[in-house]
C-alpha cells in the first residue's frame, strides 16, 4: 500500500516455526504440510485461547497484549481458520502500518517568513506564559520509529523512553521521523536552542513501536498505546496508519478513552493515490461522523495559506487541521540525509535542523496543543479538550472534508479552556496591484475589431506568514451601469496572475477583485483601460 514517498519496509519475514515431524494434519483434515502465517487474535479466556490453538498443532505464541485478550501467533494455517472457533472474539492477518511523511526541504528559505512559520500562523506565540509552564503537568507520548535523545530541543526535556518491541530504554532513531515528530510535539521552549514544540512544558514519552527491520504492525502500536496509558500520559500522538480497520486497535484506543487519555492520529497522505481511509485515524474520527464526536482527533496538512496541502487525505473523517507542509523542525543526527536533509539555522549553537511534509507533523502539533489546553484547565476531559480544539480551530464551528472544522487556532483554544472570551484571528490585510503589459489586435478586418489586452496582477498581503497563494481572484469590467465578469483564476506561488483578454477600442473600466477568507481581508482594485 504506497503511503508516501518516504516508506518503511514491509512488514517483517514470518518467524520460522520448528517442526518436529514431517507431515502435520491441518485443521481441514489435509495430509499435507501447511504454510506458516502470522494471526491477529482476540480472545475471552485463556483457557478458550489454549483449546483453539490445539487445533494448530505447532502454533506459537509470539506477542501478547494481556490488557486487550489479545495475541500474535505463528501457524500451521491461515488466521481465518481460527475466526469462529469457541472463545475467539477475533483472528486476522496483522495490519501494517507506516508513518505519514513526505520529505520535503524548502530548498531556499523565504525573506521575512518565521522558520517555524506553523507555530505562528496557528498563534501558538501569543498562549500566555504560564499556560506554557502549566503544562509541565501534562505528559504526551509519542509512537513512532525512536527518539535522538541528544537532540538539544529533546534533551532538555529528558524523556522517558521505551521499545515496546525490544523491552528496553534504548530508543535510538534509524529513520528520524520520530525525532521530527517529537521536537513538535513537545520539544523544548525555554532552552534558548532550534525550535519551539507546541506543548509548552509538557513531558514526553517516547515509545519506539518498530521490529527488527523497521517496520510497523497494529500489535506494535496497540501494546504501544497500553503502554503509554499505564505509565501516565494525557496524550497520545500516532503519526501512523495503513488501510484497514483492525478490532485489536479498538480495543486499545478504548482502553485509552477509558482512562480519559486524548489520541491524536494522522490522517494520510494519499490524497493523489485514492484517498483511502486510514487507520488508526478513523477509528479515533469514523467515516460517516463529519467531526462529530468520536474517541479522538483525526487530523489533516495545511498550507502556509491555510488550505489543503495536496497530499493530505478528505473525508468525513477528518477532525481538524494543522500545518503540515514545508514545516521546520528537529533532525535526528541519526536520519538518513535523503530523508531528512539538514539546513543550517542561523544562532543555533547544536542540534540539526530542517524542513518536511506530511499529515505527521500536523498531529504533533495539535498533540501539542491539547496538552496547553488541559493546562489552562485541568478540570476538562479528553473529549472536552477535543471539542474546544474543534470549535475554536479557523473554521469556527463549521465542518468540511478538506480541513474538517479547519487550522488549529491555539490561542483562541487556550482562551476558551480558561473560560475567557475567544478573541477572533486576526485578519491580515491584502492589496492589489495592476500592470497593463501589451495590446494587439485579434482581427484587423474592421476597424471596431478586438484588441488582446494582457495584464499583470499581483494580490499582496501585511502578514509575512498569511500567504497570498492559490487565493481565487476575478477580473471585471464595467458595462451599462453594472459589473461584468471576464475571468476568474487563482493565483499562483507568491499571488500572481496573468489574463489576456479582448477588449474593442475605447475606453473601459476594469476591476480586480480578491473576496477575502477567514485569515485574509478581501482587496478590489480599479483599472481604466484605454484601447486603440
Amino acid at each position: 500500500m504506497p503511503l508516501s514517498s518516504h516508506r518503511i519496509p514491509r512488514f517483517p519475514a514470518l518467524l520460522a516455526v520448528a517442526v518436529a515431524v514431517a507431515a502435520l494434519v491441518a485443521p481441514s483434515g489435509s495430509t499435507s504440510t501447511p504454510a506458516t502465517s502470522r494471526a491477529v487474535v482476540g480472545f475471552k479466556s485463556n483457557a478458550e485461547l489454549a483449546e483453539a490453538l490445539k487445533r494448530f498443532p505447532g502454533a506459537q505464541i509470539v506477542r501478547r497484549v494481556p490488557h486487550l485478550k489479545t495475541v500474535e501467533v505463528v501457524l500451521p494455517g491461515k488466521a481465518a481458520q481460527l475466526s469462529g472457533l469457541p472463545g475467539i472474539s477475533f483472528a486476522h492477518k496483522p495490519r501494517q502500518r507506516t508513518v505519514h511523511v513526505e520529505p520535503a526541504l524548502t530548498a531556499m528559505f523565504r525573506l521575512g517568513l518565521p522558520y517555524e512559520w506553523q507555530y505562528v500562523v496557528t498563534r501558538e506565540n501569543e498562549v500566555p506564559e504560564e499556560v506554557l509552564r502549566a503544562a509541565s503537568a501534562i505528559k504526551i507520548a509519542v509512537v513512532d520509529t525512536g527518539l535522538d535523545v541528544t537532540h538539544p530541543d529533546i534533551a532538555t526535556k529528558a524523556p522517558e523512553t521505551w521499545d515496546i518491541v525490544r523491552h528496553r530504554t534504548n530508543v535510538v532513531d534509524k529513520d528520524g521521523h520520530g525525532t521530527f515528530v517529537s521536537a513538535l510535539a513537545a520539544g523544548a521552549v525555554n532552552n534558548n536552542e532550534g525550535i519551539a514544540g507546541f506543548g509548552g512544558d509538557a513531558k514526553l514519552l517516547m515509545i519506539k513501536a518498530v521490529s527488527e527491520n523497521e517496520s510497523f504492525s497494529e500489535v506494535d502500536t496497540a501494546a504501544a498505546i497500553v503502554y503509554a496509558v499505564d505509565h501516565g500520559a494525557n496524550i497520545i500522538n500516532l503519526s501512523i496508519g495503513g488501510e484497514g480497520s483492525s478490532p485489536l486497535e479498538m480495543r486499545a484506543i478504548q482502553y485509552a478513552a477509558s482512562h480519559n487519555v486524548l489520541l491524536v492520529a494522522a490522517a494520510g497522505n494519499e490524497y493523489e493515490e485514492g484517498n483511502p481511509i486510514e487507520y488508526p485515524a478513523a477509528a479515533l474520527q469514523p467515516p460517516g461522523s463529519k467531526g462529530q464526536g468520536g474517541l479522538g482527533l483525526s487530523v489533516a496538512a495545511s498550507t502556509m495559506a491555510g488550505k489543503r496541502a495536496f497530499f493530505s487525505n478528505t473525508g468525513s473523517q477528518i477532525s481538524l487541521a494543522a500545518p503540515g507542509n514545508n514545516v521546520f523542525g528537529a533532525v535526528a543526527a541519526t536520519s538518513p540525509r535523503d530523508y531528512f536533509p539538514r539546513y543550517a539555522l542561523p544562532g543555533s549553537l547544536a542540534g540539526l535542523y530542517g524542513w518536511s511534509s506530511g499529515t505527521s507533523f500536523s498531529s504533533p502539533e495539535v498533540a501539542g496543543a491539547a496538552a496547553l489546553v488541559w493546562a489552562a484547565n485541568r478540570l476538562l476531559t479528553a473529549q472536552e479538550v477535543a471539542g474546544i480544539l474543534k470549535a475554536t480551530a479557523s473554521g469556527r464551528g463549521k465542518w468540511n472534508p478538506r480541513l474538517g472544522y479547519g487550522v488549529i487556532d491555539v490561542a483562541a483554544s487556550v482562551a476558551a479552556a480558561g473560560g475567557h472570551q475567544v478573541a477572533a484571528r486576526p485578519k491580515a490585510g491584502s492589496w492589489l496591484s495592476v500592470r497593463r503589459l501589451r495590446a494587439r489586435y485579434v482581427s484587423a478586418r474592421s476597424p471596431r475589431s478586438l484588441r488582446r489586452v494582457r495584464l499583470a496582477v499581483y494580490l499582496r498581503t501585511s502578514a509575512p506568514t498569511v500567504r497570498p497563494d492559490y487565493r481565487t481572484v476575478t477580473l471585471q469590467i464595467r458595462l451599462g451601469g453594472s459589473w461584468h465578469r471576464l475571468a476568474r483564476t487563482t493565483t499562483r506561488l507568491g499571488g500572481g496572475v496573468r489574463w489576456s483578454v479582448g477588449l474593442r477600442p475605447g475606453r473601459h473600466t476594469l476591476r480586480v477583485v480578491y473576496r477575502g477568507r477567514s485569515d485574509l481581508r478581501s482587496a478590489v482594485r480599479l483599472k481604466p483601460v484605454q484601447v486603440r
